[in-house]
């Protein structure tokens, strides 16, 4: 069950926990380096000149992650590459950005693509929370290999981090609109439960 969502003024509690000293910069640079992939993203768009098939999307997606591996680096954290991926590591945390909406929906809606990879399932399975009450491990007789495969830790990541999702909600024309970061399970039908959850602001775009 999802507790209430949390907004929060600086860092919170959860996430210094996480974070530990570098928690105030890392809430603040989220919205910040979101707002900075907006900018190149929508450029992108402009550049295409496209209207049904816009290259936002992808071009969102790729330099979220860049962006947020630049903090990492930034901070002297690591910047760990999964299946060519490169994920940014603080304190043992993987930031997991992901735009579950191309217009403003609540979070409880959030749900991945019907095509989701298995290594976005793999990070969930074995790099999220521990598993919430009332679920439970499947019996090892009867676990599949392709069920084992999905809970084994990525190497790259090592199998200590833990999962820090970060969803958000954006267009090319509105940018972004709603920013969320916590830990949230991934459930059979590809929804999120989240333990805890919390909203940040969103940050102005840049000025080119």
């Amino acid at each position: 069950m999802s507790v209430p969502e949390a907004h929060v003024v600086g860092p919170s509690a959860w996430a210094v926990e996480r974070f530990g000293r570098h928690a105030g910069v890392v809430a603040a640079a989220v919205p910040e380096q979101l707002a900075k992939a907006h900018a190149k993203a929508h450029a992108a768009h402009l550049a295409a000149g496209l209207k049904k098939r816009s290259p936002y999307g992808v071009a969102l997606a790729g330099v979220v992650r860049e962006n947020l591996a630049e903090t990492a680096r930034e901070l002297g954290e690591s910047v760990r590459d999964v299946r060519g991926y490169e994920y940014a590591v603080i304190n043992g945390y993987a930031l997991f950005p992901f735009r579950y909406a191309d217009r403003p929906r609540p979070l409880d809606r959030a749900r991945l693509p019907a095509n989701v990879s298995p290594t976005r399932r793999r990070l969930f399975q074995a790099h999220g929370p521990d598993s919430p009450d009332g679920l439970f491990e499947v019996d090892g007789g009867l676990a599949t290999e392709e069920y084992l495969g999905l809970h084994e830790a990525f190497e790259e990541l090592g199998s200590s981090t833990r999962l820090v999702c970060v969803f958000f909600t954006a267009d090319a024309e509105k940018g972004i609109h709603v920013i969320h970061w916590g830990e949230a399970h991934l459930e059979p039908d590809r929804t999120l439960t989240w333990p805890y959850r919390e909203q940040l602001p969103v940050a102005p775009v840049p000025l080119e």
